[in-house]
């Protein structure tokens, strides 16, 4: 069988959730991994992420079932939540309330109920500096349980380029993680060792983006978002 797979597609009861998931199917698609969105004034009521994790992990079961579509699950605090949370609580307890989801989707992972941690890391727009640095510190935090858990992250930031590339490359060397295992979500077509440094490009799948993809190399997966 061919596999035709999308790295990173939201599902929602409240959205077409079956209905993507069918379409998807009906275009030739067979793998999809299923990045969650979060509700952070429950995650706040409930300190904690696993919440959330678990409901997902049931809409993936669900959709699998009624469809035939093979599902894998990414789970992780997203890093716009730390902007919220932290004007309700207090940067310390934020920044404890985001770790501790970190953790909770290492435990994820390891449990074999999920692939890998994401979508995690920082802002995607331009934010003061503290809260910038402290995304950061965050985001690292989440690499170093996937390196414990053995399994990839999935990074949300700003538009890729080869400077923030190289970031993460060296972020990477920092925490000791594979960087195969770092994948950039919503990625233009940075496929070249010059352009990615060893981070994985997840390309957003628009015509334009899979020619110039495939012109330059192979090293990179699809999405929807």
């Amino acid at each position: 069988m061919l596999v035709i797979f999308d790295n990173h597609m939201h599902l929602s009861e409240r959205g077409y959730y079956i209905k993507a998931v069918e379409e998807f199917k009906r275009y030739g698609g067979t793998h999809l991994n299923f990045c969650p969105y979060t509700d952070v004034a429950r995650i706040m009521r409930e300190k904690s992420y696993n919440g959330i994790y678990n409901d997902a992990l049931k809409l993936a079961r669900n959709a699998e079932e009624k469809t035939g579509v093979k599902i894998f699950l990414t789970v992780g605090p997203y890093p716009i939540d730390y902007i919220k949370m932290r004007e309700k609580l207090g940067r310390e307890k934020a920044m404890e309330l985001m770790k501790k989801g970190m953790e909770e989707a290492r435990d994820f992972c390891m449990e074999g109920k999920a692939i890998a941690i994401g979508e995690i890391g920082r802002p995607h727009f331009k934010v003061e500096e503290s809260i910038w640095e402290e995304s950061n510190e965050i985001m690292l935090y989440g690499m170093e349980m996937a390196k414990e858990a053995g399994v990839p992250v999935v990074l949300h930031m700003e538009r890729a380029s080869p400077e923030n590339m190289k970031e993460l490359a060296d972020m990477a060397d920092r925490v000791g993680i594979e960087k195969e295992k770092i994948i950039k979500h919503y990625s233009p077509p940075l496929i070249y060792e010059n352009e990615n440094f060893g981070i994985f490009p997840s390309v957003i799948a628009k015509e334009e983006n899979i020619r110039e993809a495939i012109a330059k190399g192979f090293r990179f997966m699809l999405e929807t978002d």
